[in-house]
């Protein structure tokens, strides 16, 4: 069985970078409030959410990763479902983005990074108090945070089928809920 502490491990075991393992926890506290606003499986949302780039810093070119990534959670006896779910977020072909789970996996990846971008050149380093307009602004500017990939901020949100400002709105709350977590409360 597939549980939040083995994909933890196995995230662990293939990341070392401190801030692409904020964004892998970042990603999963998304996923995991969607699955509730949705009335899905939390844990396997947030585990798919928490392991989408675990493979990335071994692989961060398309398309090994995320296919290298494929290979080591099916060798992990991984349920083709989640396989799936995390590979689709790359775009490829052969993972189309068929199902809840996938749509809202791409949309949650970049705006992620994005808002953890945002909240650390904030005062204080914090989420708490982020407002949907200034992250609006500043996905106007193209020089801040310049590879985070806007056009799959948009397109998430379109293929998820909510307003983006919604979208947005909706994350800045998840992360706030878990600021601590992710060094984001001010507290640093």
């Amino acid at each position: 069985m597939i549980t939040r502490d083995s994909a933890w491990d196995l995230l662990a075991e293939h990341t070392k970078s401190d801030s692409l393992r904020k964004h892998a926890l970042a990603v999963e506290m998304l996923m995991r409030a969607y699955a509730r606003k949705y009335g899905e499986d939390i844990e396997t949302w947030g585990i798919v959410g928490l392991l989408h780039d675990f493979d990335y810093e071994l692989y961060p070119t398309l398309p090994e990763h995320p296919l290298k990534g494929t290979e080591i959670l099916r060798g992990r006896g991984f349920p083709e479902e989640l396989i799936h779910a995390i590979a689709s977020h790359a775009g490829l072909e052969q993972f189309p983005r068929n199902n809840l789970m996938c749509r809202t996996l791409f949309a949650c990846d970049e705006l992620a990074g994005f808002l953890i971008a945002s909240a650390l050149v904030r005062p204080g380093k914090s989420i708490l108090g982020m407002e949907t307009k200034s992250v609006r602004k500043k996905l106007k500017d193209k020089a801040f945070a310049r590879s985070v990939n806007r056009e799959d901020i948009i397109k998430g949100a379109a293929e998820l089928g909510v307003d983006l400002d919604e979208h947005i709105t909706f994350c800045i709350g998840a992360l706030q809920e878990n600021a601590a977590a992710l060094g984001l409360d001010g507290s640093a």
